[in-house]
């Protein structure tokens, strides 16, 4: 690929991320303009956001030809189908769906949707926000040797890092989470745990959430149990902050060396199953 081609004037986060993403596999220059019938047949040159063309074959990722009726979609979620990133993206990028809401129907029914006033949606916004998307508008051609083009390549090789890691760590958890039921009086504790494992990287406990999700388990999990990654022993915590779960309550147990005042965590050197589910039974309490 020799060139980006994107739509002049005002700039949006689903154009300048798409366009991230393609500079940092591609480094070629961006311009901003309309694109010739050449260049839209032209597989080495990529046209995003304009062109009413959605062609990933000849690098075209427009979706505004869509109908109205069409699911809510933008031009990254397009680059990211044709990396076969989008299903990844969409998973551990809770940020994604909106984007594509925003761009495709706009912040009062965005809002609307998350169920937030549409104000919600501009209150947001950064400086950080706010001064990439304006250079960017102002820019008509961006060569590699351009601070912005530089922090744009960040932007795109750290959304793609990003997604290589988390689809790694997912599998790594995939391959040994284990699913315990708890009993406790009459009521049943489901909880993931994942046991200590060499190789593992940080912040795996981080993404027991997107596993949770995408094993559809929202509604059944209540807690998570982790190999702490300062010490030997483990992080027991609430899943979604469920109310009956309070890590406060194991707080004086021997071997409990922090739980949090708020209840959502704690920490232990406890290593055996038994023990470690004494403790989740112990800050379990029926809510009415």
């Amino acid at each position: 690929m020799h060139t980006i081609v994107t739509h002049p004037g005002g700039a949006h986060k689903d154009d300048v991320l798409a366009v991230c993403v393609l500079v940092a596999l591609h480094g070629c220059p961006i311009v901003r303009r309309e694109p010739t019938p050449e260049e839209l047949d032209d597989p080495l040159v990529a046209v995003v956001d304009i062109g009413g063309v959605h062609d990933p074959a000849r690098s075209n990722f427009d979706h505004h030809h869509f109908p109205r009726e069409h699911a809510p979609t933008c031009a990254l979620s397009l680059v990211l189908e044709h990396l076969g990133l989008y299903q990844d993206a969409l998973r551990f990028c809770d940020w994604l769906e909106t984007a594509e809401w925003f761009d495709s129907r706009g912040p009062k029914k965005t809002g609307a949707w998350l169920g937030v006033p549409r104000r919600a949606i501009s209150q947001l916004n950064s400086p950080i926000d706010m001064t990439l998307l304006r250079r960017f508008a102002q820019a008509t051609r961006i060569e590699p040797s351009d601070p912005l083009y530089g922090f744009m390549r960040m932007v795109g090789d750290d959304l793609l890092e990003y997604l290589r890691v988390a689809r790694e760590r997912l599998d790594f958890i995939a391959q040994r989470v284990e699913r315990w039921t708890i009993a406790c009086g009459d009521d049943q504790i489901e909880a993931l745990f994942l046991p200590r494992a060499e190789g593992a990287t940080d912040d795996l406990s981080a993404m027991l959430g997107s596993y949770i999700r995408a094993h559809r388990l929202d509604q059944v999990i209540h807690a998570i149990v982790y190999p702490d990654r300062r010490g030997d022993g483990f992080g027991i915590g609430r899943y979604e902050d469920h109310p009956s779960l309070d890590f406060s309550r194991v707080e004086g147990q021997p071997d409990v060396h922090f739980a949090h005042k708020s209840g959502f965590m704690c920490k232990t050197s406890a290593s055996t199953h038994a023990r470690l589910q004494e403790l989740v039974t112990i800050a379990w309490s029926r809510t009415p």
